[in-house]
């Protein structure tokens, strides 16, 4: 997906993998194999902004007589007439060594090197959202490409926090691949046999050593830490608004804090919808706007008593409006007119015929 703002990035990509930097009109036969230029362990730091251990110590091999060792090889490619060329690999390492590249001061992409943690963010919700969709229509040749999307949203945060000197791709595999073994004892430890409550049981109380552990880290950082950590404190602010709800009722059922039957957030979903009534009535738009809040609250926690996901509900429910609006549009199409020029009685007619195909 081609971002906001920006084009998309092409590169000469050769047959053979690696990186290489050829003199100005010279293809890699023209290169005497002789002498190479090879970025190791030791000298990776000055070729492309790219230290070894966020490419995970692996080697990428530069070949160009003229290009001295020890430097920034894409700067010096270009100071010299050169060509720089990125092939790509099933490696994680090219796909780090490519958004190195990227982000390199006067040698990188423009608009990459104007990024920042905030203004990526929401192309990660979005890069997200779209590998939802290529799961809900079943179409996994996208499935493939956003995942990819989505997997470069997380080697550009890491490179951006590796430049600030935070962490770098490889402390986000040691952390997920440490978490995964830590909350999974009956698998990589000594508790076996478990049922899935006593599992469920076990991931409670190892979230719970870890929160923990976060906050002495945090303060062991010099980091701000809330004083009261409630029940209530780990479900993320910027989830979508309606996931959000369920999962912050969900934590508030864990303690009895909870309608024991489905019907009975019924009986409140009519009562919200009385208070919106009067909300209405009165002509408090502010009033109107937090009895609405009210209304989908509820409607959130029935989803999860009827154990549906209120956002794939709606979304459901948009597509089937969709559809039941292409159909009127597309019947008025057949007759020569448009929606603009169809009555109310009309399109609502048309709107009954395609509840029935």
């Amino acid at each position: 997906m081609t971002r906001r703002g920006e084009h998309r990035h092409h590169a000469v990509m050769p047959a053979d993998a690696g990186i290489h930097v050829f003199p100005e009109g010279a293809s890699k036969e023209d290169v005497d194999p002789g002498a190479p230029l090879r970025c190791g362990r030791d000298d990776m730091e000055g070729a492309a902004g790219m230290t070894p251990r966020g490419l995970g110590g692996q080697d990428m091999a530069v070949r160009g007589p003229s290009v001295p060792a020890g430097r920034d090889v894409l700067k010096e490619a270009r100071n010299l007439g050169t060509t720089f060329r990125m092939t790509p690999s099933t490696d994680i390492a090219r796909l780090i060594a490519v958004m190195a590249a990227l982000r390199t001061p006067a040698t990188g992409c423009p608009w990459d090197l104007e990024q920042d943690f905030a203004s990526i963010a929401p192309y990660t919700i979005e890069e997200a959202y779209e590998v939802a969709d290529a799961v809900a229509r079943g179409d996994y040749l996208d499935l493939k490409d956003e995942l990819g999307d989505l997997l470069l949203q997380v080697v550009f945060h890491a490179r951006m926090a590796e430049e600030q000197g935070l962490f770098a791709f490889p402390d986000v595999v040691m952390a997920i691949t440490s978490k995964l073994v830590r909350r999974h004892p009956h698998i990589f430890g000594e508790a076996r046999d478990l049922s899935p409550d006593e599992v469920k049981g076990l991931w409670s109380r190892i979230k719970a050593e870890e929160k923990a552990q976060r906050r002495a880290e945090r303060q062991a950082a010099g980091l701000p830490v809330e004083e009261h950590q409630g029940l209530l404190s780990d479900v993320p602010q910027n989830l979508p608004a309606l996931t959000r709800a369920e999962k912050l009722q969900a934590k508030a059922s864990t303690v009895g804090f909870d309608w024991n039957d489905a019907r009975l957030v019924l009986d409140k979903i009519r009562e919200e919808t009385e208070e919106i009534a009067e909300a209405l009535d009165e002509g408090d738009a502010e009033h109107v706007a937090e009895e609405i809040g009210d209304l989908l609250f509820v409607v959130a926690n029935l989803a999860r008593h009827a154990k549906t996901d209120p956002e794939e509900a709606l979304r459901r429910a948009n597509a089937k409006f969709e559809r039941r609006f292409g159909f009127i549009e597309r019947k008025l199409a057949e007759s020569g007119r448009t929606t603009a020029e169809a009555s109310l009685e009309e399109m609502e007619a048309l709107w009954q015929a395609a509840k029935r195909v």
